[in-house]
């Protein structure tokens, strides 16, 4: 069935309002999937937030005219299925790589991350990014860790004079 021109402005203008917002994006062959691993995928995706949609090439290349991942719109060749992530920039790929690990059928095409072209076989990289709570809880780690040690310091010398007159008692 196809599309009218109303729907396809409305389907450009609706990944072309996700691709603006998005951190990444990854364009993956879904060449011999079934509907139910679609849907597990679809179900996936939609658990971690991320955005997933099957669009035709032509409309896909428009969507992402003056976007971030315009680098992507001349690779953009046969039934590819586009997914963004939401504010995480590896929440996207980590669905993609799980997805994969169980399916070989799902093979990514293109990985894209602020406007830059990754290759494929990047999508891990991508995926083992920390998410903000873990950028955040590590970086507390480091600011905290001399604090740490800078306070064990200063304590040491009063604890090593307890120790010494505390042997010096009991002998």
């Amino acid at each position: 069935m196809s599309l009218t021109l109303e729907a396809k402005k409305a389907i450009v203008e609706e990944v072309n309002n996700i691709a603006a917002e998005a951190p990444s994006a990854i364009a993956a062959e879904y060449i011999g999937l079934t509907v139910t691993e679609m849907t597990e995928l679809r179900n996936a995706a939609r658990q971690a937030g991320v955005y997933i949609k099957v669009v035709r090439n032509t409309l896909a290349r428009r969507a992402l005219e003056n976007t971030q991942f315009e680098c992507m719109r001349e690779s953009l060749v046969g039934p590819l299925l586009l997914v963004f992530s939401n504010d995480q920039p590896g929440s996207a790929a980590k669905v993609i790589r799980d997805f994969a690990k169980s399916n070989d059928k799902l093979a990514v095409k293109l990985v894209s991350l602020n406007g830059n072209l990754l290759e494929a076989s990047e999508i891990s990289k991508l995926a083992d990014l920390p998410s903000l709570e873990e950028a955040r809880a590590m970086l507390l780690g480091l600011l905290s860790s001399p604090l740490t040690k800078l306070v064990r310091t200063i304590s040491e010398p009063p604890a090593k004079l307890a120790r010494v007159l505390g042997t010096q008692r009991d002998k």
